[in-house]
C-alpha cells in the first residue's frame, strides 16, 4: 500500500484514530514516520486493537530469560491511556512519541504513571514493590552478578530514602519530578524514565 493508502485506513479503520493530522498534531512523528509505524501495527495486529494477553506475549518475546508478564501488565496499563483493555494504534503511538521524543518532564509524568499502579497520584511502597518485583523477574535469575531476593525491597528502600522528601510515606508526582531533575545527570533517573537521556 503507497503512502495515501496508508492515510485513508487511517481515517477510516474502526478502531483507528480519526486521521493522519490529528497524529501529527498529538505526536512528535513525522508524517512518514507514522505511516510506517501504523503498517507496522496493522502489520501486528490486523484487528487494530492489542489486548493485553497479546501485549503480553509480544512483549515477552524482548526477555527470554525472565518472566516479563507482570512488568507487560503494568506497562499495558500505561500505554492505555483510555483504561479500556485494549491498546488501538492512537494509544501506542501517542505513549511511543513521548518516551521517544518527549521532553524529560513528559518522559517523567509517564514513568511516574507507571509507578502510580492505582492511578491515585501518589506512589507508595507497596506499589513500588510490585514493580520492582516485575523488573527482577523479567532480568531473571541468568543476571551476574546473581541477585538476591531482597533486592527489590532495597531498590524500593533506596527510591523512598530520596524521592519521599517529606517523609509521609507516599511519592508525589512534584517530589519524583524534583528528585529526578536533581539527579538526571548521575544516570539514577534513567532507571526510573524509560528513555530519559
Amino acid at each position: 500500500a503507497d503512502s495515501g493508502d496508508v492515510e485513508v485506513e487511517l481515517s477510516a479503520v474502526r478502531h483507528q484514530p480519526e486521521g493522519l493530522e490529528q497524529l501529527l498534531a498529538q505526536t512528535k512523528f513525522t508524517k512518514k514516520e507514522l505511516q510506517s509505524l501504523y503498517r507496522g501495527f496493522k502489520n501486528e495486529c490486523p484487528s487494530g486493537l492489542v489486548d493485553e494477553e497479546t501485549f503480553k506475549l509480544i512483549y515477552s518475546q524482548f526477555f527470554p530469560q525472565g518472566d516479563a508478564s507482570t512488568y507487560a501488565h503494568f506497562l499495558f496499563d500505561a500505554f492505555d491511556a483510555d483504561r479500556n483493555g485494549a491498546l488501538c494504534f492512537q494509544d501506542f503511538v501517542i505513549g511511543l512519541s513521548v518516551l521517544l521524543r518527549g521532553t524529560v518532564h513528559q518522559k517523567l509524568k509517564w514513568a511516574f504513571n507507571l509507578y502510580d499502579i492505582n492511578k491515585d497520584g501518589y506512589i507508595t511502597k507497596e506499589e513500588m514493590l510490585e514493580i520492582m518485583k516485575s523488573i527482577y523477574d523479567m532480568m531473571g535469575r541468568c543476571t551476574h552478578p546473581t541477585l538476591r531476593d531482597s533486592a527489590p525491597a532495597e531498590h524500593v528502600e533506596l527510591f523512598f530514602q530520596k524521592m519521599d522528601r517529606n517523609g509521609d510515606g507516599v511519592v508525589t508526582f512534584e517530589e519524583f519530578l524534583e528528585t529526578c531533575q536533581k539527579v538526571r545527570n548521575s544516570g539514577w533517573a534513567l532507571a526510573l524514565a524509560p528513555s530519559s537521556s
